[in-house]
């Protein structure tokens, strides 16, 4: 996969340093470079106004639409594969999101505990993503939990593919391991898998993982207004956890202020205030947990299925007011 613009196909063009061939199309006519919009008082760019909401080098912005909608629509191929198999196997997924240095962690591995106490006979494991290392995968193994690491080298998030095959490393280590039928589901006991993300707040947003929800962490050292610097990524999540609040009284942070950001990014997100230093917080997250492992699956899924028709639809959209836009100039 092309670490810049994502491209996993080859064609014509100029090969890039890994020796395959890029088909990018140089930008054509006004609309191609008009999609960047200058603030006429203090000269600030804005690159994510045009249709594709992002500019590429060489790229334009049709070409940037179609290949997020081939890329992302082969990815939710595989995330609907997952999302099965998941349901399948009786598994409650969750991708945890955020930041590097949100502690989130720290806050899984306080949670696999809890839940050890709580629900001695749930099955807890966990997918671990980061750019290099095992050493939150090392973490998590030590609580006693199963863990399989996801190094994605130059990559900046995981995607569905990448978690099938850490699912069924992680399927394959179980005693009772065996294979993908999912008419089997109602003999499995219930489980929790946590997937947790590349620390970023930016490109995790739009891939789908076959989860039953993105689970974002905020930590209060990072300042109440990240929600509308990565608004995408609050969007995209049912639950923001605001981490660290042991750490309120030491910080000039305003808690009201970070909330109403979040919700005017997504008036329907959850919200909980936790501390796995303290326990703040704590069992309310443990009973967000029981819910979703008790939500319907079917219902979950028809919910998800809308908002990707819904991103299509969008998409479709964009690339067909781009297409028209170029027309224009070879009609006069």
């Amino acid at each position: 996969m092309c670490v810049v613009c994502g491209c996993a196909e080859t064609g014509e063009g100029k090969e890039n340093k890994a020796g395959h061939a890029h088909a990018h199309e140089q930008p054509r006519g006004p609309e191609e470079s008009s999609h960047v919009q200058v603030d006429a008082q203090h000269g600030d760019l804005h690159f994510g106004s045009g249709a594709a909401r992002v500019s590429v080098p060489g790229m334009s912005q049709a070409r940037a639409i179609k290949l997020e909608t081939d890329i992302l629509g082969e990815n939710n191929r595989h995330a609907r594969q997952n999302r099965a198999h998941f349901e399948g196997h009786g598994v409650t997924a969750l991708n945890l999101v955020s930041s590097p240095g949100s502690g989130k962690t720290t806050l899984l591995c306080a949670t696999i505990e809890a839940l050890r106490r709580r629900r001695p006979e749930l099955q807890v494991s966990v997918i671990e993503g980061d750019q290099q290392t095992t050493l939150d995968a090392d973490r998590i193994r030590a609580t006693g939990a199963a863990a399989v690491q996801v190094n994605t080298g130059k990559g900046c998030h995981l995607d569905a593919p990448m978690v099938a095959q850490a699912f069924a490393r992680l399927r394959s280590h179980e005693p009772h391991a065996h294979g993908h039928e999912h008419h089997h589901h109602h003999e499995e006991p219930a489980s929790l898998l946590f997937i947790e993300n590349v620390g970023n707040l930016v490109c995790p947003a739009v891939w789908d993982l076959g989860e039953a929800a993105k689970v974002v962490i905020l930590s209060v050292t990072e300042g109440e207004d990240k929600p509308l610097k990565y608004p995408d990524m609050f969007a995209a999540s049912t639950l923001m956890l605001l981490n660290k609040v042991d750490l309120l009284p030491h910080l000039n942070f305003d808690l009201q202020r970070c909330i109403d950001a979040a919700r005017r990014v997504n008036p329907a997100i959850e919200i909980l205030q936790v501390s796995a230093t303290s326990g703040a917080g704590m069992e309310a997250w443990l009973n967000w947990l029981e819910q979703v492992m008790a939500e319907p699956a079917a219902l979950a899924a028809e919910s998800r299925e809308a908002s990707l028709s819904r991103r299509v639809a969008e998409l479709e959209a964009q690339l067909a007011d781009v297409l028209a836009a170029r027309a224009k100039p070879q009609q006069s």
